[in-house]
Parts: structure tokens; C-alpha cells; sequence
């Protein structure tokens, strides 16, 4: 493995950095690639390699045009759409390789469409098989009073139609501290949770941090984290009981996300006579003014 000089970007919520000096990517890094793009880009991927396959080919027919029966010499659609019937092993009648240099051609393209098509199905089959958490946090924090004290709140709710079990929450804290020696560094720090986690996870719950006097919040203002540049990063880690499969989903957030002296509104209404619990998932997000 080389060292690359251009650099290679890698965000992470709102940040982004620059990786500079770092090793190439490996040949099975490729894999990765492709399961990480989204949907349309990798739909385009394929299209291109697709095309790109079809037109190498049909340039090799059209180098050996005489070995191929009923190809006009020199037609390039005749050669392409040719291509794409041999990539394909249709196998049409009409138009066929009469020579040995031909026939080494479409063995060539038909080993190139058995592979292709191998490694296409896998990776739809595993882009399409992949679970997905789905969780829906909320797009802020606040800050305001429960139960007399001071505490940091999140909201997080399961948008699948199915509870998620064995559910772990966790909000660190990432900000800029000065050591004693005078350089500045980004400080993390783990905020503890009232509820680090539940058993079942049907609908949405709010998680809180107490800020008391061993929290790093504690007698921080909006102004102190404006100044520290803080940042906050939420996880959740979860196993979903139909695949089954371990998940995880994150969220991210800055100061200017955090609203002191605010509550979220109450999603949770009892229904009338047959005690079902009713969940407004379009109050998510939604806040009040409330005592710090």
C-alpha cells in the first residue's frame, strides 16, 4: 500500500475532514464502495459499466466484423446491440460468429456477462437484505427542568411497525478544552443517561441527562457552548426481532441545536375505552417553552 497525496474526505455529521498521508485503498475496498452508495448512484454505476462493457465489445466485433455473419462492416449500432445479445447469451440466430477470432470474442463476453451477473445479483441481493434501523430523532435538544433538576433531553422514536428489543442509548459530548500545558484539544465526553436502556422499544421515549454538579453541562450557558464549539453525538443500537439482526443509528447535533429553557410537547394521549395508547409522530419535534 502506497501513501496518497490527494486528500480523502470523510464526514461525520456536520464535520468533515480531510485525510491526508493515508494509505490507498485496497482492491476489496471496492465492495464497501459499492454498498455504500446511495441507490441512484449505484443504479448509475451499473448503467455505466453496463454501457462501458457493450462498447468495448462492440469494438472488438467490429475489429474482427468479417468473422461475425450478417454484421455490416463499419456499423457500430449492428455491433453493440450484437454485444448486448451475446452479454446477455439470448443468442438470436440472425447474427452469429462464423470465424475463430469472433468465436474467441463472444467466449470472452459470455465469461464477462457470467460474472458480471454473479456479482450484480449479490450485491442488489445484499443492498436489498441489509436492515436499516429507521429511527426518528428528534432535530434538537433541550434543556430545561424534570423532575426539580436541570436536565439534558433527546427524543427518539421507532418508525417500524415492529418493537426493537435490547435498545442502548448513549449521547457523548465532543468540545474544546484548553490543557494545563496551554494547547487545545476536543475533549469527549460521555453524558450519563437516566435510561441507558429498555428491553422493548415499540414507539418513542425521551432520553435524559441530568446535569448536576458531575455533569459537564453543569453551570454551562448557551454561550459557554457557542464557545466551545460543543457537539453532540447520539447513538442507539438496537436488534431487530424480524430479521434478527444487530443495528445502529446516529444522530448529530452543534450548540446551536441546543434550546435552554424548553420541553418537547407530550405525543403520548390515552385512548378512550380501550386503553390503547395513541403516538403523534408529527409532535416529534415539537417544543415549549418551559423553566430551566
Amino acid at each position: 500500500m502506497r501513501k496518497k497525496s490527494a486528500p480523502i474526505t470523510v464526514r461525520s455529521g456536520s464535520i468533515e475532514f480531510l485525510k491526508v498521508n493515508s494509505v490507498t485503498w485496497q482492491w476489496r475496498d471496492i465492495y464497501h464502495w459499492l454498498l455504500s452508495l446511495t441507490w441512484p448512484h449505484f443504479a448509475t454505476f451499473l448503467l455505466s459499466c453496463y454501457i462501458g462493457v457493450n462498447v468495448i465489445f462492440a469494438c472488438l466485433f467490429l475489429l474482427v466484423a468479417d468473422g461475425v455473419a450478417e454484421l455490416k462492416p463499419g456499423s457500430f449500432p449492428g455491433a453493440f446491440f450484437f454485444s448486448v445479445e451475446t452479454l446477455a447469451t439470448v443468442g438470436y440466430g440472425h447474427t452469429y460468429p462464423v470465424s475463430l477470432a469472433a468465436h474467441l470474442v463472444a467466449t470472452a463476453e459470455i465469461i464477462t456477462g457470467m460474472f458480471g451477473m454473479a456479482v450484480t445479483t449479490g450485491l442488489i441481493f445484499v443492498r436489498f437484505s441489509r436492515p436499516t434501523a429507521n429511527l426518528l430523532f428528534s432535530k434538537g435538544l433541550v434543556i430545561s427542568k424534570f423532575d426539580g433538576k436541570p436536565t439534558l433531553m433527546m427524543r427518539v422514536a421507532n418508525q417500524r411497525h415492529q418493537p426493537m428489543v435490547e435498545v442502548q442509548f448513549r449521547i457523548m459530548m465532543i468540545r474544546t478544552e484548553t490543557t494545563e500545558e496551554g494547547d487545545t484539544i476536543a475533549r469527549f465526553h460521555e453524558l450519563p443517561l437516566q435510561i441507558k436502556g429498555v428491553i422493548v422499544f415499540p414507539a418513542a421515549l425521551t432520553v435524559r441527562h441530568v446535569i448536576d454538579e458531575h455533569s459537564p453541562l453543569y453551570g454551562r450557558t448557551p454561550e459557554d457552548l457557542e464557545r466551545d464549539s460543543a457537539r453532540f453525538v447520539a447513538s442507539v443500537a438496537c436488534i431487530d426481532t424480524v430479521v434478527p439482526a444487530a443495528l445502529h443509528s446516529q444522530a448529530n447535533y452543534t450548540w446551536q441545536d441546543v434550546k435552554y429553557g424548553h420541553r418537547f410537547v407530550e405525543i403520548y394521549t390515552e385512548a378512550e375505552g380501550d386503553g390503547r395508547w395513541v403516538v403523534d409522530y408529527g409532535k416529534l419535534h415539537e417544543t415549549e417553552p418551559y423553566e430551566v
